[in-house]
């Protein structure tokens, strides 16, 4: 009788294993799907980002055209377009620098801020952004540093 209940729990633990084996192999079909789910969806709406940012572009240059002339902030505004596609072109040759492109945006768009309201505004709100960029500019330099550590 021994050697019997020694087989049935050998029986029971081949039977768990495989259970175990199917249920892990299961997970890992899952967790394959749901990350190229989870990839086509970014891919599309990275592309509709890129496509947008083409839209905005073309309108703005309607829009020099119409009025024959172009001024410093819309040159800046075209920067701006310009790191948005960057951005996304960064993101595929490189994930690790994705995470400074939106700093560069920022810094361009405070600038933007800056040269567009700089006369009318507060002195003190000058400063304020100033400090904004430079806080960014080193916050940029940081992520840079531990990048290539």
């Amino acid at each position: 009788m021994p050697s019997n209940e020694k087989e049935n729990s050998n029986q029971a633990s081949e039977k768990k294993a495989d259970s175990n084996a199917k249920t892990a192999g299961s997970n890992k079909i899952e967790r394959f799907f749901a990350l190229g789910i989870f990839q086509l969806i970014e891919r599309v709406l990275l592309t509709l980002v890129v496509l947008m940012t083409l839209g905005g572009v073309a309108f703005e240059v309607q829009t020099f055209y119409r009025a024959q002339t172009i001024s410093l902030a819309d040159i800046l505004l075209m920067f701006l377009y310009l790191e948005v596609i960057a951005m996304v072109a960064i993101f595929y040759s490189d994930r690790r620098s994705v995470f400074v492109y939106p700093i560069f945006i920022a810094i361009t768009a405070i600038a933007r801020l800056i040269i567009l309201q700089g006369k009318d505004m507060a002195p003190e709100n000058i400063l304020f952004e100033a400090i904004a960029i430079l806080v960014l500019a080193i916050a940029a330099g940081i992520i840079v540093r531990m990048r290539k550590d």
